[in-house]
């Protein structure tokens, strides 16, 4: 009977049986009628055969036919609605769920079948036409494989007739059947996540009036084993094993764990009936009978079940027996029949294990001869494969139709071909199809089908996106517009009809998305070349056709099967020369191709349209080859063929292979690529070049002889991977962007440096640095080979190769030899010039003749012999010497320009006369800079005057120098020799010294310039050529030429150029004004001539001078110079320019013209004459901070300015000025200086200009003392200083604003102490700790006045003499002290810093438990302890009614004021700009209006409390310590509206109870301490009694709820007395805030939250609101998210996240605010609260029509009951933040419909009031008060229109209200009357 066990072993079967067996499932079919005889006849035989195993006991009685129908495998038909079934997810789709179902069957689950909450997320998504974040899509929440609880919904008939199965998974489908009663814990149910909340999952488990809830810690073993760690999602699949049930079902516990919920079977005692049966549920059942077509089980008792022989296990499938126990799984309940199918296959007995294997490998494949092994009537045949395993084809696949089906052929035995088309994971079977169509089918799926691949198919239709082919059954493709022809179709109905069979070509196809795209293009169809389908397949020379995808400026992009795509460049579209490819190509055009090159990993492939069948390729082809032979890194030999702009095309010795040979790759040094480039002709052969690349036309080739000598020395990594970081290489740089620079290197490997790492300097521009081509050298610093990228360092202190003296050398040697090949090239020139300059070398002494002195005072000489050769000494180089044309000159050669074709030279009598002396190699010499070149300089040693060379670059990379430093001609170097005779180059060589030895460059004698930083107006040079007769005195006439502010250019008669100064234009000038501006351009003036000066010296000529002529006329304009004879000539006789200024005597005031601001030496410059300059330093321009920072701003070029001379500055012949009057800083005169150096603990020096220096002392540097006096003031800040002394070198000074600016009369905390007579007895001072001494502390008063505070005087504690008081007192502190007495004598002050004697804290903190003094004594200590325990009995009991008094809590907060005079101010919503960390809740503001908080501290408590009654602020009165209130708070609570301040100074923080000292008990059990040295009795009254004020002080201070807490002990003692208190914590928290404390602030929350008690909601709420303030100023994102998650847990969520709103809007983080208002509506969208709070968000950051969606949204999302109000508030918030006539639409529009809402009209007339004119105010009374409302109510509104009237109106107007309610009620009554 093995075919009824198929899985089993091998045993043989009877024929007979086999016969029985096929005829006993044929015969049931009801297509195929058999004879009753034939019936019965095989009944008898049936009978007749005896059982052949021991094992299967066959009941022989039963009716064979009854057998058959009770075991029919299940098919579609047999399927129903409402049917229960398991099945397994075979596909997963965007938009549905493919399900295998058991026997073969599949079906379909719709994306809206998932469950509830899915498909309102769906809805919501499709509503707001965005992805919504939280809504994941089916592929992430379902799986192949997964085994999943389905419910059958409809049996839908395609037009075909086939039956389609849609199938439901939503809970509320599957287990309707169940009721919240029938639920029972260990019962197993699928469902599915609804929503996330705090502390789990709500499941939706379908079953009504039932509340299924996953806790978070029964979902982390699931989460973490088989969601990856992921949170659980919207709509996800589970497999819940009921753990509890409350409430007869209404509230229902799961658990997901994978062990709990394999291992769950369904029992008696869960109560499960055939109708609430479900499939996937695991039971214990018991083999009822056994037949050759399966099994039937009885279960749970009283049910039974079929097993069909698909679903028995394979490895038990021979050995079943009546009543064996096994274990099942249910697949499927009948809903009208309640048959029940189970499986006993061990893969369905473990619930919530998805199956493993999910298809067949040889899916497809056509099979001949499969033998039939059984056959089913109404459902189809199993047949058994080769390799033994069963397969199933259903009845429809059996024949190619129902007429032509035969039965008999079926017979066990019986072979067929057919075709493997599927797989049922649900059973293990592979699917098989007789069906010839089948059979012979191209493709089966799309799996089948490859890009490339010919296909045959029918057109279905032709829409305007392209023509649908039918390819297969199942299997439909596109062929697009542009592919229905090779050519553009219009009209493509014309020739392509439906039903017309194509063959087509695959362009793409992907199985998973099921798209399929093919084209028509006859070329490409019929095409007999290689196709591509992949990157892979594109091998260098391929040719293939593609089509155009796109035509671009740079070529065409071709596109070939599979998406893979390449471009034609330009120069490759063909062998002409095509100008615009848009014009010759198009976008569909099929072409042939040639594959040039192609990168598989990069995806990127390089084509040809030139074909190498054209000749002309051929030829291309051939000197590719010759091409090959030259590989990039090889050296070679090039002849120049010519000259381009950009470098040299030359030709590759041997072959004459064409290369290109770029500018900057001719040289290591910058400017000789442009040199040799110019020296280079055709025709020259250049050795050793490089071949960096080979290009498509020509190779890439560079002559660097760094890049050449690091290819020999094998220092060029080809890959990679044999690149490793702080590897040094070679390259130059390729490419120069903004944020860094490519380099590249020989191989063609390059890398990024990015603009941090590419100098040691700072890099402003990338540019400044490099230029494209240079050579560098560059560390790795990082690489990735697997993106091929990698990251250098350019910086010189990680490149440096080694010493920087011999890399120097190195580099001047390269140059010079480079400059001698350049000479070499220029001495094979014919020309004669050429010839000569290439013999000219630097150090040659030669003849010349002067030929010009030009204006810039440079020599030009004459040619001489040669013809165009330009010899020219520069200024410097003239070295002072008079020289005129004609004159015969020695001159020294000290450079050839070789571009510029120009020699330079110098006059210098040093250089020409240099002397011959032996020198040492190595030896140091002083040098003068000569002449720079851009990479090295000429420099002359001092002692012989020989020139030597040496290198301004230590290295490639070093380029840049900001001009601080550059060199400049004159400037002096130290030198140390390398050479020490000159060679063929004519130059020492050299390396520079440090550049520490720089010297400045020397300045000319004061007769020669007025100053080295003269600017000289081109306009004035132009003029000089010319002579002019002009002498002193003079009138003249001319026309303004140009304006300029500081003089004026005039063209004289004959072209001749003159000057006005400003000094010349007015006689009177006023101060500020610019005298230049009121002349005009082309305005005609007359002058006066009263003097000339000398452009080449600057200076000004005597008429006697004989090069007056050639002076530049010095002019004046003034009224008073052209009267007659009223003119003064300029001083042109004085010797020296500080003769001119002797006349000036300090404190004369003068008037002087700004010429500029010199910004590094801090002065201005001006000119009081055109001769007489002077400077103004800095500080002598304001005694304002403003102007002093900003000068440029107060003052402007040619600006008059009146100035007070100071003195002249001796070492130039300058004035020195001052703006602020005569600077003699005498005593009493404030003045403004400089900071030099900060002294710690002693104070500032300060200098003055000219040189002056002062001090100013600790106690002087402001009013107020502090703790770090000197932590504002640095070297170099600018200070205001009042002179206090002159006396001795140094001046004393002060910065007191009370010294410094006496008119703002600003308090002074801390008065000067310049003696001891500036103190009294008694009063209380601040001083710093100047030491510890062994008789007491010192402490500085004033600058020269110390007091002494003995040991017994520094505390309230004992000490011994030892103690570590330098620890708690170091120099420096800041501390109170009391003056005990003064001996003004021997100027001696004794002082005492206790608090009882200061009020101010102790020096040494309670927290170290130090010793309070004890009575001493023993003679009256019996009876004194009698009179001390009474006194303290009596204060403890004081103090514990105290404490019971503050025991008693008190509902607000309460902080009693430490101020005992002074009632307490009331307090403001914020302290200045601090931040603000918010606590507390508006919401409850409501509730706790008659909360009032208590006084705080005068000077404000750091957490700051205060109540709202509606948007006002309750004013709080203080309220004195004395007077106690009635019910005082055991500690304060928090209760806030709007929170509280951080405030960050410690003295602030408010205190709570009592947190110094010990406690009365624990004094009291202290032992007194003996004496140690006997007293009298007299002192030991006095002890005592000093003692007992001590104690009651100190109890008085406990007991003082206003003491302050200074440290976290303090604040430790108040937790510990007061836990649930929210203020006390906050405060702590404040205080560690205050020192930046922000771990031990969160430390101290953390805390908080623990300790206080899980009742006090709104405390933990105070404490979470400040955790998150503190997390949003000081905190990241992260951490705030992390606090705010736990927050959200841990309290009532809507509060929390309504805080977090609040903090993001008063922190200004609008965005963040935005997001987080969005969350909340999707979480409280039935909170009215929540719309509103966001209406006004959006009101107040100015989006009106934002705000007015939202509350259409608001209407739409919240219940009808609530619209009023939101209504109304939306109103509200209209007229106090909107448009107010849209605020009076909304409530009028609302009060037309509900007119009997008060409360509406009462808000209504409220805004009005406040609003609104009066006019409108008694319209809206009038309106209201004709209601017919309640009497109640009507009274009410009656009493607010009177109350108004009374405010508002006249008498009159309130008769008329009096008189309208009068009216009302005689209305009224008559009515009642009727």
């Amino acid at each position: 009977m093995e075919e009824s066990f198929p899985r089993g072993g091998t045993r043989k079967t009877h024929k007979s049986e086999k016969e029985k067996a096929f005829q006993q499932s044929f015969e049931q079919d009801n297509l195929f009628d058999i004879s009753t005889e034939e019936e019965s006849t095989k009944r008898k035989t049936i009978q007749k055969e005896p059982a052949k195993t021991k094992k299967l006991k066959v009941e022989k009685r039963e009716s064979s036919k009854f057998v058959r129908e009770k075991f029919e495998i299940l098919s579609v038909e047999s399927l129903c609605e409402g049917m229960r079934i398991l099945g397994c997810v075979k596909e997963v789709n965007e938009l549905e769920l493919v399900i295998s179902l058991p026997n073969g069957l599949q079906g379909c689950v719709q994306v809206t079948e998932i469950c509830d909450a899915y498909t309102e997320k769906l809805n919501e998504q499709v509503a707001q036409e965005e992805p919504l974040q939280d809504l994941v899509s089916l592929p992430e929440l379902f799986s192949p494989g997964m085994l999943v609880r389905c419910v059958v919904s409809s049996l839908d008939v395609t037009k075909r007739g086939k039956k389609n199965v849609k199938l439901s998974l939503n809970p509320r489908n599957v287990n309707k059947v169940l009721s919240a009663e029938a639920l029972k814990p260990g019962m197993l149910l699928t469902g599915t996540v609804s929503s996330l909340e705090d502390h789990g999952y709500l499941v939706d488990i379908g079953v009504s009036g039932a509340r299924a809830f996953l806790p978070l810690q029964k979902a982390q073993e699931y989460i973490q084993q088989k969601n990856k760690g992921a949170k659980l999602k919207v709509g996800q699949y589970l497999n819940c094993l009921i753990e509890e049930v409350k409430g007869s079902g209404g509230v229902v516990s799961l658990s997901v764990g994978y062990s709990e919920v394999s291992a769950a079977i369904a029992t008696e005692e869960q109560n499960w009936t055939l109708n609430s049966l479900l499939p996937g549920l695991v039971v214990k059942a018991q083999v009822q009978k056994v037949t050759p077509f399966g099994l039937t089980l009885k279960f749970l008792s009283f049910f039974t079940g079929l097993v069909d022989f698909m679903h028995l296990d394979p490895k038990k499938a021979r050995t079943y027996f009546s009543n064996q126990p096994v274990r099942a799984c249910v697949l499927c309940v009948h809903p009208r029949t309640r048959a029940v199918r189970l499986s006993l296959r061990a893969v369905f007995l473990q619930p919530g294990r998805p199956l493993t294997r999910l298809s067949c490998h040889q899916l497809g494949a056509v099979l001949d001869d499969v033998p039939v092994q059984g056959f089913f009537g109404s459902a189809g045949a199993t047949f058994r494969l080769m390799d033994g395993a069963l397969a199933y084809a259903r009845l429809s696949h059996l024949s190619n139709s129902k007429k032509v089906f035969k039965p008999e052929t079926f017979k066990p035995g019986n072979t067929h071909k057919c075709r493997i088309i599927d797989y049922s994971q649900m059973d293990e079977l592979a699917l098989l199809s007789l069906r010839t169509s089948v059979i012979e089918a191209q493709f089966l799926s799309y799996h089948d089908i490859k890009p490339g691949a010919l296909v045959k198919g029918k057109v279905m239709t032709i829409k305007p996106y392209g023509m649908l082919v039918k390819v297969g059954k199942q299997i439909r493709g596109l062929v697009p517009p542009m592919h229905l022809a090779d050519i553009l179709m219009k009209n493509p109905e014309r020739k392509y009809h439906a039903g017309d069979e194509v063959k087509c070509r695959v362009l793409l196809c992907d199985p998973e998305a099921r798209k399929l795209m093919m084209t028509l293009k006859k070329t490409l169809v019929e095409s007999k070349l290689p196709a591509i389908t992949c990157y892979a397949d594109a091998k260098a020379g391929l040719q293939t056709h593609g089509f155009i995808l796109r035509v671009k400026d740079y070529g065409c992009i071709v596109k070939f099967y599979n998406d893979v795509q390449g471009l034609v460049p330009r120069h490759e579209l063909s062998a002409e020369y095509i100008p615009d490819p848009e014009s010759v190509f198009y976008a569909g055009q099929v072409v042939k191709v040639a594959v040039l090159n192609c990168e598989p990993s990069k995806e990127r492939m390089l084509l040809s349209f030139k074909l190498s069948s054209d000749p002309k390729k051929e030829c291309a082809g051939h000197s590719q080859k010759k091409k090959k032979a030259i590989n990039a890194g090889q050296l070679v030999d090039v002849k120049v063929l010519e000259k381009t702009k950009d470098g040299l095309q030359v030709a590759v010795l041997p072959h004459n292979v064409p290369g290109f040979l770029p500018t900057p790759h001719l040289s290591d040094h910058v400017p000789h690529g442009p040199l040799l480039h110019c020296w280079l002709q055709a025709g020259d052969t250049l050795h050793r070049v490089l071949c960096l690349s080979e290009g498509e036309e020509r190779i890439l080739l560079c002559r660097k002889p760094a890049l050449v000598s690091a290819v020999e020395g094998g220092k060029d990594p080809k890959s990679f991977s044999e690149i490793h970081p702080g590897m040094l290489l070679t390259g130059f740089v390729k490419n120069i962007k903004d944020y860094g620079v490519f380099v590249q290197f020989p191989s063609g490997l390059s890398g990024l440096a990015p603009k941090a790492i590419m100098s040691d300097k700072f890099v402003t521009s990338t540019s400044d640095h490099f230029v494209e081509g240079q050579t560098v050298v560059a560390k790795v610093t990082n690489v990735d080979e697997e993106k091929q990228r990698m990251l250098l360092s350019l910086r010189l202190s990680d490149c440096t190769l080694g010493d920087l003296a011999t890399t120097s050398l190195l580099l001047l040697s390269q140059c010079l030899e480079e400059r001698q090949g350049v000479r070499s090239l220029m001495s094979n020139r014919d020309s004669v010039l050429m010839q000569t300059l290439a013999e000219m070398t630097p150090g040659m002494v030669l003849d010349l003749e002067v030929q010009e002195v030009l204006g810039d005072g440079s020599v030009l000489f004459s040619e001489g012999p040669v013809p165009g050769l330009v010899l020219r000494a520069s200024k410097y180089h003239r070295a002072g010497q008079e020289v005129e044309s004609g004159q015969k000159k020695k001159v020294v050669i000290l450079n050839v320009d070789m571009l510029k074709l120009e020699v330079h030279v110098s006059l210098c009598h040093d250089l020409v006369n240099r002397k011959a002396k032996k020198l040492k190699k190595g030896s140091e010499h002083q040098a003068i800079v000569q002449h720079l070149e851009e990479s090295f300089a000429l420099a002359s040693l001092v002692e012989t005057g020989q020139l030597a060379a040496f290198s301004l670059t230590s290295h490639l990379n070093d380029t840049f120098r900001f001009d601080s430093e550059k060199l400049q001609v004159g400037q002096g170097v130290s030198l140390t020799l390398q050479t020490t005779e000159p060679g063929v180059t004519g130059l020492l060589l050299a390396v520079e010294g440090p550049a520490a030895k720089r010297t400045m460059r020397q300045t000319r004698k004061d007769s020669e310039t007025v100053d080295e930083d003269e600017e000289v107006d081109p306009a004035l040079v132009l003029g000089t050529v010319r002579k002019h007769t002009l002498s002193i005195g003079d009138v003249v006439t001319g026309t303004v030429k140009s304006i300029k502010p500081t003089h004026v250019v005039v063209t004289l008669e004959d072209g001749i150029i003159g000057c006005i100064h400003a000094s010349h234009i007015l006689d009177d000038v006023p101060v500020g004004t610019s005298p230049t501006a009121k002349l005009k351009v082309g305005k005609k003036v007359t002058a006066r001539v009263i003097g000339g000066r000398d452009m080449k010296t600057f200076k000004f000529l005597p008429i006697s001078h004989p090069r007056f002529i050639r002076t530049i006329p010095e002019l004046s304009v003034r009224p008073r110079e052209l009267e007659k004879d009223g003119h003064t000539a300029l001083n042109t006789h004085s010797v020296s320019p500080l003769e001119k200024i002797k006349q000036y005597q300090a404190g004369q005031t003068v008037t002087c013209f700004l010429k500029k601001y010199n910004v590094v030496k801090k002065w201005l410059e001006v000119d009081i004459a055109p001769d007489i300059r002077g400077r103004i330093p800095l500080l002598l321009t304001s005694l304002s901070f403003k102007v002093l920072k900003h000068p440029d701003k107060k003052f402007r070029i040619g600006q008059a300015l009146k100035a007070t001379v100071v003195g002249p500055d001796s070492s130039k012949a300058f004035l020195c000025l001052s703006l602020i009057g005569p600077h003699k800083l005498e005593k009493g005169e404030v003045a403004m200086g400089r900071v030099v150096k900060v002294l710690p603990k002693e104070g500032l020096t300060v200098s003055f200009p000219f040189g002056k220096i002062g001090r100013v002392s600790i106690f002087h540097v402001s009013d107020s003392y502090s703790e770090t006096p000197l932590e504002n003031f640095t070297p170099q800040k600018i200070v205001r200083c009042y002179v206090l002394s002159t006396a001795g070198p140094v001046l004393t000074l002060s910065l007191r604003s009370s010294r410094t600016n006496p008119e703002t009369k600003s308090k002074i905390t801390d008065p000067e102490i310049n003696s001891i007579q500036d103190i009294e007895e008694g009063q209380l001072l601040r001083g710093y700790v100047k030491s510890v001494q062994p008789s007491g502390v010192l402490l500085g008063l004033g600058p020269s006045v110390t007091g002494l505070a003995q040991y017994p005087h520094v505390s309230q504690y004992s000490l011994s003499k030892n103690a570590p008081y330098d620890r708690y007192l170091p120099e420096g502190k800041l501390l109170t002290a009391k003056v005990l007495s003064l001996n003004r004598q021997e100027n001696l002050v004794e002082l005492s810093i206790p608090a009882d004697d200061t009020g101010k804290p102790d020096v040494f903190s309670a927290s170290l438990g130090l010793p309070l003094p004890k009575q001493e004594g023993r003679e009256t200590e019996a009876e004194e302890r009698d009179h001390k325990g009474e006194e303290e009995k009596e204060e403890r009991k004081n103090q514990k009614q105290k404490e019971k008094r503050i025991g008693k809590g008190q509902e607000g907060a309460q902080l009693p004021s430490k101020g005992k005079k002074e009632p307490r101010k009331p307090q403001t919503k914020k302290l200045g700009k601090r931040p603000c960390l918010e606590s507390g809740s508006e919401q409850e503001s409501g509730n706790k209006r008659q909360r009032r908080a208590a006084p705080s501290e005068e000077d404000d408590s750091g957490v700051e409390v205060y109540y709202r009654e509606g948007e006002e602020e309750v004013e709080e009165t203080g309220v004195r310590p004395q007077e106690k209130q009635t019910r005082p708070a055991e500690a304060p609570r928090l209760q806030l509206s709007s929170g509280f301040v951080w405030d960050v100074e410690l003295d602030t923080l408010t205190p709570a109870l009592p947190p110094h000292g010990e406690s009365s008990d624990s004094e009291e059990d202290e032992k007194p301490e003996q004496a140690t040295k006997k007293k009298s009795k007299k002192e030991r009254e006095l002890e005592k009694q000093k003692a007992e004020k001590e104690l009651s002080r100190i109890e008085e201070a406990l007991m003082d709820p206003g003491r302050q807490p200074e440290s976290a002990d303090d604040f430790d003692r108040l937790v510990l007395s007061s836990p649930n208190s929210s203020i006390l914590w906050l405060q702590y928290m404040a205080f560690h805030l205050q020192a930046t404390e922000i771990e031990k602030a969160r430390a101290v929350a953390e805390r908080a939250l623990k300790t206080i008690s899980f009742r006090e909601e709104q405390e933990k709420l105070n404490v979470w609101v400040a955790l998150l303030n503190l997390e949003n100023m000081y905190g990241s994102q992260g951490s705030l998210t992390k606090v705010f998650e736990r927050a959200v847990q841990y309290n009532e969520p809507l509060k929390v996240f309504l805080h977090l709103a609040d903090i993001y809007t008063k922190s200004e983080k609008f965005q963040e605010a935005g997001e987080l208002y969005n969350r909340m509506l999707k979480r409280f969208r039935q909170e009215k609260a929540v719309w509103i709070k966001y209406g006004s968000f959006l009101l107040r950051r100015g989006q009106a029509g934002a705000s007015h969606r939202m509350m259409q949204r608001a209407l739409e999302c919240l219940p009808k009951k609530e619209h009023v109000d939101v209504i109304a508030k939306f109103a509200q918030l209209e007229f106090q933040l909107g448009d107010v006539e849209r605020a009076k639409a909304i409530f009028e529009n609302t009060l037309s419909t509900y007119p009997k809402r008060t409360d509406v009209w009462s808000v209504y007339i409220d805004m009005i009031i406040k609003r609104g004119s009066q006019k409108e105010v008694r319209d809206i009374f009038e309106r209201v008060i004709h209601l017919s409302l309640a009497p109640k109510r009507m009274k009410f509104f009656f009493k607010r229109y009177l109350d108004y009237e009374k405010q508002h109106g006249t008498e009159k107007d309130v008769q008329a209200v009096k008189a309208k309610a009068l009216e009302y009620v005689e209305a009224k009554s008559s009515m009642w009357e009727d």
